[in-house]
């Protein structure tokens, strides 16, 4: 049996986040959306200074996936101000889970979202909430599936294209 290790990410892992990044959106948007909004989201969202400012902030946390010393998949949380909506201080935002599409249904992205909530539970967030695209129906699946609802929707926008996100929230019972 493969074991997956899950730890948190740092500087180190920069090269690794952002090769996972830009293979992740592209097998994943690639195929709907034009090569240039494409290659502009990734030249201004994935490149080495962007990353490095988000694995720097104080409210973003980066947790790494790993299969045999290979990293594989990650997850970016947000808390506070560094969260993409202003929903609520007291939430959790999960801004990204990225496995690589060799390693899906591997279970690495259920591993990642274990680890949200256990962060939730610790942290004493009263929800954990992401956007998903409307289109991408194994994700919405996945995430109601692990007891998201749908509570709104907000535009994302891709290059010159604006897409419709649902926003997805997880109800955190306190113990």
């Amino acid at each position: 049996m493969n074991l997956i290790e899950i730890r948190k990410a740092t500087i180190a892992d920069l090269k690794e986040l952002q090769k996972i990044s830009i293979q992740t959106f592209t097998a994943t948007y690639a195929a709907v959306n034009t090569p240039e909004n494409i290659t502009n989201y990734i030249e201004k969202n994935f490149n080495a200074v962007q990353l490095t400012t988000e694995l720097n902030n104080p409210n973003s946390f980066f947790y790494v996936a790993i299969s045999k010393s290979e990293i594989v998949g990650y997850l970016k949380i947000n808390i506070g101000d560094a969260q993409t909506e202003n929903i609520n201080k007291n939430a959790l935002e999960i801004h990204r889970i990225y496995v690589l599409q060799t390693f899906h249904g591997k279970n690495i992205g259920q591993l990642l979202l274990n680890e949200v909530k256990k962060i939730a539970q610790r942290t004493g967030v009263d929800y954990i909430w992401l956007g998903v695209w409307e289109e991408n129906h194994r994700a919405i699946r996945f995430y109601t599936k692990n007891g998201f609802v749908v509570f709104d929707k907000h535009i994302f926008t891709l290059g010159n294209d604006e897409q419709i996100d649902l926003m997805m929230q997880f109800q955190i019972q306190q113990q």
